[in-house]
């Protein structure tokens, strides 16, 4: 008989690819992963992973039961779900991860809306970055996480979750003052190929946006300057270090110095950004409301 448990010990190892880092996520230690992961694989019969350089992969045998795996850990969501529900489950903490834009312009507003409607239900918010916060509610870390598309992320078919559109907003060019595009009406991202750039480090979904936009423009992101602080990167482009491109409603309550924003013609950037619980966990009493709050906090925040 499989133990389900040590079936979401092979899916976080699917996805974190290293027993330190599947460690890390679970807070396990790595001998109870190897241990647990040494339990399935004589509880399956099989060899699930084998160790590659410094990390592991999965079998194929292990790639067949991490299919399985998924199917029954979404079942075991939506059953936790159904019996939430029969026992009326209207009161209990919620733990949403999101980047910090998400939480001042959707969770913050929805965090309010809660505390009237739905006064059982207490938030808490955990500050991550867009590539960080899905594997935090895959490994259950968080039930309800607020992303960013980019490449990389999981796809928006992945069989894993469930996924609730929430707006759409594109980059702005943001520039020195005293720069020569500076007095037109828009940009064209391609007018900008040869200055330096100031940006979120690789890795950071925003990097991955504007690395694409930047492709599709004809020519390669190279960053002068990196900072994950939008505040920082404005900074920096009214100290005249540069050139950015910045998501419009990170842009709102920034004092431009020294800079001005200015829309991008041509290739666009586009933040895209959604909010996902764990397939079968969408008609949680619980997170069936969160869901509902943010997708009306994000109303009217579409800009393109």
């Amino acid at each position: 008989m499989i133990d389900p448990r040590r079936l979401r010990i092979l899916r976080a190892a699917a996805d974190h690819r290293t027993v330190t880092a599947t460690a890390a996520a679970l807070y396990l230690t790595p001998s109870a992963v190897s241990q647990q992961l040494a339990a399935l694989e004589q509880e399956s019969g099989h060899t699930l992973l084998t160790r590659s350089g410094k990390g592991v992969r999965l079998t194929a045998a292990g790639e067949i039961l991490l299919t399985h795996a998924n199917a029954v850990l979404t079942q075991l969501e939506q059953a936790e779900a159904e019996l939430a529900a029969y026992a009326g489950g209207t009161a209990g903490e919620v733990t949403v991860a999101s980047f910090a834009t998400g939480i001042a312009e959707v969770l913050a507003p929805a965090v309010a809306r809660l505390r009237t409607e739905h006064p059982g239900i207490r938030l808490r918010v955990r500050d991550a970055e867009g590539d960080e916060a899905l594997p935090m509610l895959l490994d259950g870390e968080a039930d309800v996480a607020l992303a960013v598309e980019y490449r990389g992320a999981p796809r928006e078919d992945d069989h894993r979750l469930s996924r609730v559109a929430l707006y759409a907003e594109p980059f702005d060019a943001v520039l020195p003052a005293s720069h020569p595009l500076a007095q037109h009406p828009d940009v064209p991202l391609s007018a900008l190929a040869d200055e330096e750039w100031i940006g979120p480090y690789p890795g950071n979904p925003c990097h991955e946006v504007m690395l694409l936009a930047c492709e599709l423009a004809g020519f390669q992101l190279a960053l002068t300057h990196s900072s994950d602080d939008f505040r920082a990167v404005a900074a920096l482009v009214g100290a005249g270090a540069g050139v950015a491109l910045v998501p419009r409603s990170a842009l709102r309550g920034i004092e431009l110095k020294g800079a001005v924003s200015r829309p991008v013609t041509g290739p666009a950037a586009t933040r895209r950004v959604f909010a996902a619980v764990r397939r079968g966990a969408e008609a949680h009493p619980l997170f069936h409301p969160v869901l509902q709050a943010l997708a009306h906090a994000a109303n009217g925040l579409s800009t393109c």
